[in-house]
C-alpha cells in the first residue's frame, strides 16, 4: 500500500477502504492490518450529532482501529449515517466528508478508511470512493475486504449460511419488510441487515413464511453487549441498528441432500 512516485514526479495517491469487520479486533485480516499500519493517515467514519459535530465517542470502526494504530494517526470524519428522509442534507454531508478526505490525499499519499464488515458490502466507502474520483481524478482507489456480521453471526451461532445449491439471498430492512418477505418465500438462506427499528416486522413475516423455526438474530457481534439468540425471541420493540438475522434454508434429505 506504500506511495509510488511517477515518471513525472508526481506522487500517487491512493485511498484504501479497509474492511475491520464486525467489531470484534481478532477478526481484522492480516492484509487489513497491514493496510492500517502502512497509511498515512486512517478515516473512521462517525455518525453526526444534532449539533453536527462528531458526537465524542468512538464508533465501532474506531474502536476496532485503535486496536491496531496510534490515536494520533486517526482521522474522524463525519458522515449522515442516519439521516434517510433529507436527501439535500445527507448528499451535503457526503460533500463535506468528501472534501475532508480530499484534503487529506493532498497532504498524505496513502489515506486509508476503515468501515466495519467490508468496504463492497452496504459500506459508506462506496459513496466516499465516488465523491473522491470526482474531487482527485488521479487517484487510484482500492479495497482490503473484510469478514461480514452475517459470517460472523454464523460461526458464533453455529447456522450455516449455504448448502449444495442453495442460494443466499442479503437484505437491509431499512427500506420496509417486503423485500424480506419476498426473500424469506424462496428457497435458500435469508440474511437481514439493519433491521432493529423493524424488529416486529420482521418477526412477523418469518412467522408468515413459516421461517421462524432454526433462525437467530445477533446484535454487538464480539463486543462486552454481544447478544445472540433464536429469532423466536425477537422484542416486541426496537433492537440495535446493526442487528443481523440468519433464517436458514429449509433442508432435509440428510447430509448433502442439497448436493
Amino acid at each position: 500500500m506504500n506511495s509510488t512516485v511517477t515518471a513525472v514526479g508526481s506522487v500517487r495517491r491512493s485511498l484504501v477502504g479497509v474492511g475491520v469487520g464486525p467489531g470484534d479486533p481478532e477478526l481484522v485480516t492480516v492484509k487489513g492490518v497491514r493496510a492500517l499500519r502502512e497509511a498515512d493517515v486512517v478515516v473512521v467514519p462517525v455518525m453526526a450529532a444534532a449539533d453536527g459535530s462528531d458526537g465524542g465517542e468512538p464508533g465501532r470502526a474506531e474502536a476496532t482501529v485503535l486496536e491496531y494504530v496510534a490515536a494520533e494517526k486517526v482521522v474522524r470524519v463525519v458522515f449522515a449515517l442516519n439521516e434517510r428522509s433529507d436527501r439535500a442534507r445527507r448528499e451535503a454531508a457526503w460533500d463535506a466528508a468528501g472534501a475532508r478526505v480530499a484534503e487529506l490525499l493532498e497532504a498524505h499519499p496513502v489515506v486509508a478508511f476503515a468501515t466495519i464488515g467490508d468496504p463492497n458490502v452496504y459500506s459508506t466507502f462506496t459513496y466516499l470512493a465516488q465523491t473522491i474520483a470526482e474531487l482527485v481524478p488521479d487517484v487510484v482507489v482500492e479495497t482490503v475486504p473484510g469478514i461480514t456480521a452475517m459470517q460472523d453471526l454464523a460461526a458464533r451461532s453455529g447456522a450455516v449460511l449455504t448448502e449444495g445449491t442453495e442460494p443466499l439471498t442479503l437484505v437491509p430492512v431499512t427500506a420496509g419488510s417486503a423485500a424480506l418477505k419476498e426473500a424469506l418465500d424462496g428457497p435458500g438462506t435469508v440474511v437481514a441487515y439493519k433491521f432493529g427499528r423493524l424488529a416486529r416486522e420482521v418477526a412477523e413475516a418469518l412467522r408468515e413464511s413459516g421461517r421462524t423455526e432454526g433462525a437467530v438474530w445477533g446484535s454487538a457481534l464480539g463486543l462486552a453487549q454481544e447478544s445472540i439468540r433464536p429469532a423466536s425471541e425477537l422484542a416486541e420493540g426496537p433492537l440495535p441498528y446493526l442487528s443481523t438475522l440468519i433464517a436458514p434454508a429449509r433442508r432435509g434429505g440428510g447430509r448433502g441432500g442439497k448436493l
